[in-house]
């Protein structure tokens, strides 16, 4: 028979149990385990806690919080100018890393 990988036991917090499970309603659980990562066992044992009313989060403040849209704009737009910058960055690299012409490298190894 074949031997077992010896996978070391994954301690997940509570938080990310309660988002997994919120995932797993939204795309399915086969769906948000390969997604995540995890077994599709763990996810079906906490969709069905949650159900049982068993799983919850702890703190109200893991909730995520609601936030107006004039500050989600201003953080994407922040978000925006951040990305920009480091595309930036990447193509100056890129642009420094400048290979011989193939012709010259071929010659060389004659």
């Amino acid at each position: 028979m074949g031997r077992k990988e010896n996978v070391p036991n994954r301690q997940y917090t509570l938080e990310f149990k309660v988002e997994a499970v919120r995932l797993a309603e939204s795309i399915g659980g086969n769906q948000a385990a390969k997604r995540l990562g995890i077994p599709d066992s763990s996810i079906w044992n906490w969709i069905r806690l949650s159900r049982a009313g068993k799983l919850k989060a702890a703190d109200p403040s893991a909730v995520p919080i609601r936030r107006a849209p004039t500050e989600l704009e201003a953080e994407n737009a922040r978000l925006r100018r951040e990305l920009a910058d480091a595309k930036l960055d990447v193509e100056v690299l890129k642009k420094c890393m400048v290979r011989p012409p193939l012709a010259s490298v071929r010659s060389k190894m004659r």
